[in-house]
């Protein structure tokens, strides 16, 4: 560690190094800056300190049940490294999946089958919503695993843990209240949902709680959090959507899209859900003016992980220009290239198409955490829903056609309730959290048995 002192003066310099205002030196050190000024009767010292901060750890807990979350946690790490370089080290961690067993380790795959189900996701939604039985079935699980997660916490040693899924809450803070680590780990949750959220994502002992509309901060009031700690920034979205630059002209080149006819992309989610095929064929039919016997549109369908959806597409004849894609890692080129969008109501995906002006239309919602998206998006002007695939083609023939100025005003709403910079807010609070711990609270420490051994 380096000091500069201004003037050099012994005595307080000993005192100081003795009470740790220098702060922890441990491994992997970074230099970070701070200035503190100390006065007497006879002169001014100034202290500029260097490298007086260890670099901070931060685990942010995911679970693949739905794209939606790992996209949150891979944005939030980026913004981390955008804003703050070295300065934090950022894990993207299943907890669950590496370090437990079952159920906990199988989320992923009993989601996708729920949801294939609606049903029964409809039912395992709204029957865990009591606090009272959520409560109890992760306190049965916390029992039984316990060891297993504090094994996963302590490779981390993190100073911080995000939390982005609303089932990584109750287990890691029962982890650290019996540790005695609350004080010293940071625990903020974010919320990845946009409007209608489960119960289990307000525990009303985390740090901060930042949620994505002023609706779902009134609710986590209600459940128990305190005003303070919650915070209203948005949905954290990959900084690529919200510090690109790029013209839609340019993007249209790159892309191999036809330069000069109105865009529409077709989405099914990561997984390729929902009615794609029967809307695509749709398009097809009513982007195609028979009269003048020529193209008034194009449309660009992402398929996801359906394999079989995109084979069966390609495999059609088009009389307008089409591009059939995969899965995507740049959505936002084919958004910024792209004058509207059809997709089921996805947080993530609304939010990213609200960043870039799109007028949206919603054909499919999951039972539950995406169904308040609807009312979220029409409400607010920023699009319209409904189910049939004619429906669908003839809003966007319009769009495209006789009603421009309508889907002018559309994007235009969708523009003000967009919140960009939601991920750069969120990580400069946590940052601000980091820092009001000081330097004192950088003392290491070590997982014990206590935990386990009282459950």
């Amino acid at each position: 560690m380096v000091t500069e002192v201004i003037p050099v003066r012994n005595p307080i310099s000993t005192v100081l190094e003795r009470v740790g205002v220098y702060g922890f030196v441990g491994n992997n050190n970074t230099t970070k800056r701070c200035n503190i000024e100390f006065q007497d009767e006879n002169n001014t010292m100034e202290m500029v300190q260097l490298g007086a901060e260890r670099t901070k750890n931060v685990l942010i807990l995911m679970s693949d049940t739905g794209g939606g979350h790992r996209a949150s946690a891979e944005a939030i790490r980026d913004a981390f490294h955008l804003e703050f370089g070295d300065e934090y080290n950022v894990f993207v961690k299943d907890v669950w999946k590496e370090y437990t067993g079952w159920p906990l380790n199988t989320m992923e795959q009993q989601y996708k089958f729920m949801v294939k189900h609606v049903q029964l996701w409809r039912v395992a939604f709204h029957g865990t919503s009591p606090r009272w039985i959520h409560s109890a079935y992760l306190a049965a699980i916390a029992a039984f695993y316990a060891k297993e997660v504090e094994a996963g916490l302590m490779e981390y040693k993190p100073d911080i843990i995000i939390s982005v899924h609303p089932l990584m809450q109750h287990i890691p803070l029962w982890v650290l209240k019996w540790q005695g680590l609350q004080k010293k780990v940071i625990f903020v949750t974010v919320i990845t949902d946009l409007s209608t959220c489960h119960r289990t994502w307000f525990h009303p002992g985390v740090n901060r709680l930042y949620c994505p509309a002023e609706e779902v901060a009134k609710r986590a009031l209600f459940d128990g959090l305190e005003e303070s700690q919650t915070r209203v920034f948005g949905l954290p979205i990959r900084p690529s959507f919200c510090r690109a630059i790029f013209t839609k002209d340019d993007l249209r080149v790159e892309l191999e899209m036809d330069p000069t006819l109105p865009a529409v992309l077709l989405m099914g989610g990561g997984e390729g859900m929902g009615p794609v095929k029967k809307t695509a064929k749709a398009l097809g039919e009513a982007l195609f003016d028979k009269e003048m016997e020529k193209p008034i549109g194009q449309m660009v369908v992402i398929c996801g992980r359906n394999e079989e959806l995109a084979s069966t597409l390609q495999s059609l004849e088009w009389n307008i220009p089409v591009k059939i894609k995969g899965f995507q890692k740049q959505m936002e080129k084919w958004m910024g290239a792209c004058d509207c969008i059809i997709t089921k109501a996805g947080p993530g995906t609304i939010a990213e198409a609200l960043i870039r002006g799109l007028p949206i239309i919603l054909n499919d919602y999951i039972p539950g955490q995406e169904k308040g998206n609807v009312p979220y998006v029409v409400d607010n002007g920023a699009g319209v829903f409904t189910r049939s695939p004619k429906e669908t083609a003839r809003i966007v023939a319009e769009w495209f056609s006789t009603k421009e100025d309508e889907r002018e005003t559309i994007s235009e709403n969708a523009l003000k309730l967009a919140q960009p910079d939601a991920v750069f807010d969120i990580v400069k609070d946590i940052h601000e959290l980091a820092c009001q711990r000081g330097p004192l609270a950088n003392i290491p420490y070590a997982f014990t048995s206590s935990f386990s051994s009282l459950i």
